[in-house]
Order: structure tokens, then sequence, then C-alpha cells
């Protein structure tokens, strides 16, 4: 078993408003190995993202982490300096952004940002950084990247300034990625190819990456295991292949449920019904259960994550757990 590269535990992250607490990270826990994959997916507003900028200590005021910890190869990331967590940044730990311009600067040519950050963590000839940079371009399919080099952001297309931002977290090879929707605005041709690219890196470098999306089948295609966060919460854990044939909890068997190709042709798409609840007045117990099927009048009380097969893990107190081990 290769070590853990990030192991998150327990970790809360609340925004204190002047209407009340968000709870939008509340007790999530998992851990990425070195060279794996974690997809973390949910809906719009499960916390996914917070997830990802509590790692990286991106978190703005009102928002803070209040408990939990976040070990990176052993040093937790909740408690270090801003100026330590500054130099572990872009260097050892990169994020890929959903919008390419919270990563790129427009008043400046696309050379001058990457060989700016090739330069703020190592000391190496200005000619070496431009040829990293150029190389990182041509590995993200970007043409001509020589040329491209001179450009400024707003003479790339959307898609093209993604390719850029994900070529930029790329340059230092680091041991984890956090990858926020990289490859939503992108044609499938070079999705696939970016989704290639990154699985290389993994199994080359050993890099650890958490991928977060919302795209079911991206995950099936990339990722080693899977957490499905809901209203805040991871609600099942497991070797992905395993959750998404056969998924324990309530929730993430409506997911797949609703995808369209799992429908038969002619008749209405399945859905969950309802909302997701508000995460300033969430349920008592499982906020899932004004949802759920399967809700009982135990799910008044608050589920654990618990291993109900092995490594398979679900915050339900009636999880599909006989079909999941039938199959």
């Amino acid at each position: 078993m290769s070590a853990a590269t990030l192991e998150v535990r327990n970790l809360c992250t609340h925004f204190f408003t002047r209407a009340g607490v968000v709870k939008a990270v509340d007790d999530v826990s998992f851990t990425v190995r070195r060279g794996q994959v974690l997809g973390l997916v949910g809906e719009s507003g499960s916390g996914k993202t917070v997830t990802g900028f509590s790692i990286m200590g991106l978190v703005d005021a009102p928002g803070r982490i209040v408990s939990g910890s976040i070990l990176f190869q052993g040093k937790d990331l909740a408690t270090v300096s801003e100026e330590e967590m500054r130099h572990l940044r872009g260097n050892r730990i990169a994020m890929i952004f959903q919008d390419p311009m919270m990563t790129l600067n427009p008043v400046l040519r696309i050379d001058t940002q990457m060989i700016e950050t090739v330069l703020a963590h190592e000391k190496v000839p200005e000619e070496e950084a431009r040829r990293r940079a150029r190389d990182a371009l041509g590995m993200v399919g970007i043409p001509s990247p020589e040329e491209r080099l001179k450009s400024y952001p707003h003479q790339f297309s959307g898609g093209m300034r993604q390719r850029v931002a994900i070529a930029i977290a790329l340059l230092h090879r680091p041991d984890l990625i956090v990858a926020d929707e990289p490859t939503t605005a992108l044609d499938v041709t070079i999705q696939g190819q970016i989704l290639a690219e990154v699985q290389k890196l993994c199994a080359t470098t050993g890099t650890a990456m958490i991928w977060i999306t919302h795209d079911l089948s991206v995950v099936a295609g990339l990722a080693d295991d899977i957490a499905v966060m809901y209203a805040g919460k991871v609600v099942e854990y497991g070797d992905v292949g395993e959750v998404l044939d056969k998924p324990l909890h309530p929730y993430t068997h409506g997911l797949i449920g609703s995808v369209p190709s799992r429908n038969k042709r002619g008749e209405p798409l399945r859905q969950i019904p309802g909302m997701t609840p508000s995460l300033l007045n969430l349920p008592e117990g499982c906020a899932f259960r004004a949802r759920c099927p399967r809700a009982q009048a135990d799910c008044a009380q608050r589920p654990e994550l618990t291993e109900w097969l092995p490594a398979r893990f679900a915050r339900c107190h009636h999880p599909h757990r006989e079909e999941a081990a039938a199959a």
C-alpha cells in the first residue's frame, strides 16, 4: 500500500454570516495516497469546492476552519503559518480552478506568468523556466506553444485559457493537485487528452490528486476512490468501481439512477425528489431523509460514516447493503 499524501480528518469549515452559521464542510474525512486519484462528487452547494479551498488555505472571511486536521505528508495544513503555506502552495500543492481567470492575470503575457511561477519556487536559469513552460503548454494540447507563450489571456478562448491554467498547475510536478471541475469548459477531445495526461502524471510521478466534479462519467474513468458529498458531509466513500456499480447510500443510488443513459428509452427520466436543504438550517439527523425513499423514524438521529462492507463506508442507517453485497 502506498503512503498517504493527504489525510483529511473530521474537517469542519463554517461561514459565520449575519443570517447564521453556514456549515459548508461538516465532519469530512478521506485519504489520498501517493499516485492515487480521489473523485469528490456531489450536487452544487454540497461543499466540494470549499473542501478544496480548505486544503489550499484559501478560505476567506467570514469562513474559517473550526476543527479537524489536514495532514499533508504528516504536516497539518490547518495549523501552518501563512508564509509556510505560501511556500507549499503552487510548489508542492497546486490547485486548478474552475474559472481559469482565477489563475491568470489578464494584463501579463502567458510566458511572464509561467516563468514567474517556476522562478518563485526554484532557482533555475530563465531559459530553463521558459522551456518548462513551453513543454507544459504542449502537454495540455496547445498548438505552437512557443508562439502562444507570447500571447495575453484575452487572446485565448475560454477552453484554451483553462488549458493554460492546468499547465501552470503541472509546472512543478506537485505532490498533490486539487482540481475543481477543470475540464467543464473543454470539448470532449481535449478533455480526454487532459484526463490521459493527468493519469500518466499520477502514475509516473506519484502525484496524488483530488478531482472535484459533478460528472460521474469522468470520475468513473479517472478516479481510484470516490467520496460522495451531500449538504457538507461525505455520505459515501470507497472504491470508485464498487460505489458506482453497487452504491450503498440512497443519495448515491439516486445520483446514478438520474444519469440519462441509465434510463430506458421512452420512459420519464428518474430524479431525486425535493431540493437540497439550506446549510443555514439543516434538519436534525440525516440531511437527506426528507428526500429519501428508505427513510424511517431512526433517521431523525444523526448517522455516522460506517463501514458497512469491507472498505465501503456510508453515512446512513438503512443503506442498500444487501444489494451491494449480492451484486
